[in-house]
């Protein structure tokens, strides 16, 4: 019998989604002051749209909602992904830190599209 999960901070997804936040956060500290309000802000709110979302869905009292709240959340992942790559191609994230980055993109995008899975339909 698999336990009811009756708090979204005891999904692993969220827990995962709240640690790609704080990865991001330390590494936009180093970006360029003129990027503040460019990417700098774009990719922090991306990030945090991700276990926002997540939460917000698991809190709905309807499947349909949470499912789409999951694909909310995949979307914010894929436009952090993609930031995550200009600011390579900016140069202003250092290759083992974007790698770090990716490795978990991909292991959220992995726990999301399993949780979305999971759900009746």
């Amino acid at each position: 019998m698999s336990k009811k999960i009756l708090n979204y901070r005891e999904l692993k997804v969220w827990q995962k989604g709240i640690e790609l936040v704080k990865t991001v956060y330390l590494v936009t500290r180093t970006f360029p002051k003129h990027e503040l309000y460019g990417l700098t802000s774009q990719l922090q709110r991306s990030v945090v749209s991700v276990p926002s979302n997540i939460a917000e869905g698991q809190t709905r009292n309807s499947t349909p909602d949470f499912r789409r709240f999951l694909f909310i959340a995949q979307a914010s992942l894929s436009e952090v992904d993609t930031q995550i790559v200009i600011a390579q191609e900016l140069g202003y994230i250092e290759k083992e830190a974007g790698t770090e980055i990716e490795v978990q993109i991909l292991e959220l995008r992995r726990m999301i599209y399993a949780l979305i899975n999971s759900l009746p339909a």
